[in-house]
């Protein structure tokens, strides 16, 4: 959504007249295409030392600063895919009981974030998104009086893995350590169908986490 908007604030200063109706490629992006990994690691952490893992039961959802935690269809699909992806790099699953080396904690985060437009600004000069031409109106312009405003909001998600050392909590000073994570952001994150391949594409990206 945010790529969007900051397209058709810039296209208000192109040029003033349109000779078509052409789309901006970014809007034909399909949601799997739009979305982005970005993986981040403790480089000091050597991840052959850890053995064992656990992910948490339920997934965190952080909405504009507020916790809370649920277990949605959705949120069972990105643990199952938490397990199998960390089992295929050759980590074994325990329960949180057995004092596992390393614990999986994922979170679901939305942040909304809201302004104001001017429609003269959006619309004035050449017309908005499409060419007046394709009403039959050649030659006009579109316009709203100059004192319309429209507010707008935006609700962005993303969804993160993190890993986290339980085994040397004690040791470095009972503090447990963030030694892996992994971000998903784009449309169409939170869907069942797709939690699977998401993952893999953060493990895929993060080919160190693999035992020897």
């Amino acid at each position: 959504m945010r790529r969007i908007l900051s397209l058709l604030l810039v296209a208000t200063g192109s040029a003033a007249v349109i000779t078509g109706c052409q789309k901006d490629p970014l809007n034909n992006l399909t949601p799997e295409e739009s979305r982005i990994y970005i993986t981040n690691r403790d480089s000091t952490v050597d991840f052959n030392s850890y053995t064992t893992f656990s992910v948490a039961d339920s997934v965190a959802v952080v909405d504009n600063g507020k916790a809370s935690k649920e277990l949605t269809s959705v949120d069972q699909a990105y643990i199952d895919a938490a397990k199998k992806y960390m089992q295929q790099a050759g980590y074994t699953l325990v329960s949180k009981n057995q004092t596992p080396d390393v614990g999986i904690n994922i979170t679901r985060i939305y942040q909304t974030s809201s302004g104001v437009i001017s429609y003269p600004d959006y619309w004035g000069g050449y017309g908005g998104y499409w060419d007046p031409y394709y009403w039959g109106y050649g030659g006009y312009g579109y316009g709203f009086p100059y004192y319309s405003y429209g507010v707008y909001s935006i609700t962005e998600g993303a969804l993160s893995i993190d890993m986290l050392d339980l085994k040397n909590a004690a040791s470095h000073g009972n503090k447990i350590d963030l030694v892996w994570n992994g971000l998903v952001r784009g449309s169409g994150i939170f869907n069942q169908s797709t939690a699977d391949s998401q993952v893999k594409a953060l493990f895929d990206q993060s080919s160190y986490l693999k035992k020897n």
